[in-house]
């Protein structure tokens, strides 16, 4: 007897449910903590759930019985496989080294369970797909990789996930020193900054008023932003100050501090002072970055072309 739609798809829904769990925890699981294994761990519950129910469909119209408990343990093997293949391929922006080599032992996983599972005879057909195509999957993930650690900028783009592995140590080359002093008078010395695409300069910044300053990089639009609530608090309608983007080294009186920037793009960026009422007062300044490009090390910050 034919299992009707109802039955198949609800089969199905246990599997790739189960897949989905596993491709999920594939990246999580073994490096973040309890909750993503539990979360592996009920992946390879649902699909065996679906195994079963679908192996019980299949007896009903096989000519050939088959083990349950073989199928249970290739198709658990299986839906491994292709969970470490499905979650490699969707977490590779977000860690390349580790999907370097998590998607192509899902791939071989996989071809090796679905072959036992289904009961195929291994052929020198197959024995050429599984090596050619593995091949090119082995290559085309460690080139992928590399590509991705080479071009930074494309890396991590499928959100911030709390359990990315911490950087690797950079030894930081500061190309120069630039100081940079600010007062009550609502002014920074020097108020323009030259700087090139690839340099990394460490700011010296000494805040010789009475008040509270604020040394703060931005975009001109992260800038006007924070301006604009700026006058939001002083209207009352906002009490928290908050930078959103950009960085800020705020400094009592009399404190001295630093910032170590890494301008990695040509552009025009604003240096500004956030506290209430002390931009509009005219604390504001400029950095040019200039086009042609330096070879330089990685600085703490970064944003708008700064790195961090």
């Amino acid at each position: 007897m034919t299992p009707n739609f109802q039955t198949q798809h609800a089969t199905m829904l246990f599997k790739y449910a189960g897949i989905s769990f596993i491709s999920g925890a594939v990246n999580h699981g073994f490096f973040s903590g309890e909750r993503s294994l539990w979360t592996g761990g009920i992946g390879i519950v649902l699909f065996v759930l679906g195994a079963v129910w679908e192996h019980h469909q299949t007896m009903a119209t096989a000519d050939t019985p088959r083990s349950l408990g073989k199928a249970l343990l290739w198709g658990t093997l299986l839906s491994i496989g292709l969970g470490f293949f499905t979650g490699g391929l969707q977490h590779f922006p977000d860690s390349p080294a580790r999907s370097a080599w998590v998607v192509p032992t899902g791939f071989a996983v996989s071809v090796i369970a679905l072959a036992l599972n289904s009961g195929f005879q291994w052929r020198r057909s197959m024995v050429s797909y599984g090596v050619l195509v593995g091949t090119a999957v082995l290559a085309g993930s460690f080139g992928t990789a590399q590509w991705l650690q080479a071009h930074p900028e494309w890396a991590a783009v499928g959100g911030d996930h709390s359990h990315r592995e911490p950087a690797p140590l950079v030894a930081q080359v500061v190309s120069r020193t630039v100081s940079v002093h600010m007062d009550d008078t609502m002014r920074f010395t020097p108020d323009t900054i030259a700087v090139r695409a690839g340099e990394t300069v460490r700011f010296v910044v000494h805040n010789g008023g009475t008040a509270t300053h604020e040394f703060v990089l931005g975009s001109d639009h992260e800038i006007a932003e924070h301006a604009a609530l700026m006058r939001q608090m002083a209207e009352g309608k906002v009490v928290q100050h908050q930078h959103g983007g950009g960085i800020a080294l705020s400094l009592a009186p009399g404190e001295m501090g630093e910032l170590v920037v890494t301008f990695a793009q040509p552009g025009a960026l604003q240096i500004a002072c956030l506290v209430p009422g002390h931009f509009e007062a005219g604390m504001r300044g400029r950095i040019q970055v200039g086009t042609h490009p330096v070879d330089a090390g990685s600085g703490h910050h970064d944003m708008a072309g700064m790195h961090h």
